[in-house]
């Protein structure tokens, strides 16, 4: 797995959605269709607060991790 199917995941299993993580970033759901698609890289501070919003690190989000500790 990709670390872009892992995004769609944990915006799944926190019930949100494309919009209401896009607000979050503050940017249009549309740019943040292409990080959860995996056609644009994630830039590291948006990285960063996502794994602020999901309480999980960087590396979970990388799939350098398996856990979420």
């Amino acid at each position: 797995m990709h670390y872009y199917k892992r995004l769609r995941e944990l915006r799944e299993d926190h019930d949100l959605t494309q919009k209401d993580v896009a607000d979050y970033l503050q940017m249009k759901q549309p740019q943040y269709f292409r990080y959860e698609s995996g056609s644009r890289d994630i830039p590291s501070e948006v990285l960063i607060s996502l794994a602020k919003l999901y309480k999980v690190s960087t590396d979970y989000i990388l799939e350098l991790k398996d856990t979420t500790d």
